[in-house]
């Protein structure tokens, strides 16, 4: 009996690299957002986040709500792209484990940061977009901790069954 959980099924390979392709065309649909509908999501998200956080947010003024989401959408844009990288990260990791490729988290994350590098060119194309090393890195980083969080898991998976 194969008392491996990643091995015990033989459709997760598949599955596992159908997740992670479509989530990777779901990055790219936000990459491809023009400026000016990457802005409204972000600001969308602000007033989210004030709504949830904020003490009588419902009560302020329109002016006052949109200026808060405006404050806050640096941090909004950055904790999606990490959040966003991580979550491939899981899934490059599980799909390449899947396979029982070695050094799995490795390639996980190696992949992860070349789409990240790809996905950056790419807005270079997109009007108002524009390709920047700091979020390559900052999706690196996102996918690296995705990588770990899916290792580390595995890992003490491992211990526990000995």
């Amino acid at each position: 009996m194969n008392t491996n959980p990643r091995k015990s099924h033989k459709y997760k390979p598949t599955a596992y690299l159908i997740l992670s392709i479509l989530w990777i065309l779901l990055i790219f649909s936000f990459s491809a957002q023009p400026a000016t509908e990457s802005t409204k999501t972000s600001l969308r998200v602000g007033m989210t986040v004030g709504s949830v956080l904020v003490p009588d947010f419902s009560s302020m003024s329109e002016i006052d709500r949109t200026k808060y989401a405006e404050s806050i959408e640096f941090p909004v844009r950055k904790t999606a792209h990490a959040t966003e990288y991580a979550i491939l990260g899981i899934l490059l990791t599980a799909t390449l484990s899947s396979f029982e490729k070695r050094h799995y988290g490795l390639w996980g994350w190696l992949l992860g940061t070349g789409y990240a590098a790809t996905d950056e060119i790419h807005q270079l194309f997109v009007p108002g977009r524009s390709g920047q090393v700091t979020d390559v890195m900052l999706d690196s980083a996102g996918c690296l901790l995705g990588c770990l969080l899916l290792c580390t898991i595995y890992h003490l998976s491992k211990l526990r069954k000995l």
